[in-house]
């Protein structure tokens, strides 16, 4: 087994030269990546991959780096070498897994470097950033990130146990077999929010049914997100996209935004997707006094204390979509798109908050008049969290699997 350091050995070759002593006193092959830029590397640690070979992976030099001297630029650059020659490690077979430690610097570049790489491929970061918002560095992969405590600036006994427990950690990671089955089965991914809970929990009983395997994304941007890079990764088969809320926050300005690119993966890849309008009555803020000024006046509905809700208006249900529609009109392989009449979440329907008809009217408008004929159009007279609308996603996702040679 072989565990990559990803590290700066012009300011932290002792810690790390000390993490590759737990690795390789437990029978672990250590490859060392030097990530630093300004100065020379310690003596402590031989890399395998220099830093001057982790910038030209990047295209550019480390001698233009260190006369440039902007530490923004180096950063991006040595994280996009290291991304780069992880890749190649990995698709050598010399790379079970991924540690880094350091403070913001090093923990940019080493978790760059660990989101190219498949989901489950360990990695663990230990980083003076792990207590704050670890979203950049996370993104949408399986980065493990530990708080440092202290910063990472010499050996001492809360450094050595820290960076000990880490590696140790990694390397039960990557020598025990974990004794998960992959599986055969045809894997379907479906979104989720609290909102459109039964919808989803009905479906994937019924898929797992009839012999799926079913994986649910939280739809809370970073879900979308690495729902669809899965997609692109070849790791899906097939999409229910029941909810398409994240949409609503890259519109309005809500913060579960995943993105403009949000939708395209499946039709990117063609592979079949039945999509739906979950939880577009919904722009999702934290707590209720963060909400922006500009937004007062409008229907909140507070879901607990972290979460603010704010209904869509028609007019942005209108923009909604069309472009719900010019995504879905792009796809290259079995689409449709399911409209739930009755309403599109919990909180939709006659009696509760969000309950517009207007509104999703708007919605559904707009896709009626936008959508091209090869996309199936599905009109449920049922609110979303119908058992009768999640029976009507699921027929049509496994009709078109079936149709595709993707079925169990």
């Amino acid at each position: 087994m072989s565990v990559v350091i990803i590290g700066t050995l012009d300011t932290k070759a002792a810690e790390i030269g000390f993490a590759g002593n737990v690795l390789e006193a437990q029978g672990v092959d250590v490859r060392v990546v030097d990530a630093g830029v300004m100065g020379e590397p310690g003596p402590e640690v031989e890399p395998e991959t220099t830093a001057s070979e982790v910038a030209d992976a990047a295209g550019t030099t480390l001698e233009y780096l260190r006369e440039e001297a902007d530490r923004g630029e180096a950063m991006e650059a040595m994280g996009e070498g290291a991304a780069e020659i992880v890749r190649r490690l990995h698709g050598e077979g010399i790379l079970d897994g991924v540690l880094g430690l350091g403070g913001s610097g090093n923990t940019s570049i080493a978790t760059a470097a660990m989101r190219a790489l498949p989901v489950g491929v360990p990695k663990v970061m230990v980083s003076t950033m792990a207590s704050g918002d670890t979203e950049p560095y996370v993104g949408a992969r399986d980065v493990t990130m530990m708080y440092s405590v202290a910063d990472i600036e010499g050996l001492n006994q809360l450094s050595r146990r820290i960076i000990s427990n880490a590696a140790l950690a990694m390397v039960g990671m990557v020598t025990n077999e974990s004794n998960v089955d992959a599986g055969e089965r045809p894997t379907v991914a479906v979104t989720m929010f609290g909102v459109t809970t039964p919808c989803v929990q009905t479906a994937r009983e019924r898929l797992e049914e009839m012999g799926y395997e079913v994986i649910v994304f939280h739809a809370t941007g970073t879900g979308g997100r690495a729902m669809e890079s899965l997609v692109e990764e070849g790791v899906v088969d097939g999409v229910l996209d029941v909810t398409t809320t994240e949409w609503a926050d890259e519109l309005v300005g809500g913060v579960l935004s995943a993105g403009p690119d949000r939708l395209e993966a499946a039709g990117d890849e063609g592979i079949p997707q039945v999509v739906s309008t979950g939880a577009l009555d919904m722009v999702n803020f934290g707590p209720r006094d963060s909400v922006p000024e500009e937004f007062e006046g409008r229907q909140f509905h507070v879901h607990n204390p972290q979460v603010t809700l704010m209904r869509t208006t028609p007019e942005e249900n209108a923009e909604l979509g069309e472009i719900i529609a010019e995504k879905l009109n792009a796809a290259t392989g079995p689409t449709a798109l399911a409209l739930p009449l009755e309403g599109v979440s919990a909180i939709d329907v006659a009696g509760e908050d969000f309950y517009d008809p207007e509104a999703d009217e708007a919605l559904f408008d707009a896709l009626r008049s936008s959508l091209d004929e090869d996309v199936e159009l599905l009109e449920v007279e049922t609110d979303i969290n119908d058992a009768a609308f999640a029976e009507t996603l699921v027929e049509t996702l496994d009709g078109y699997m079936r149709a595709a040679g993707r079925a169990p």
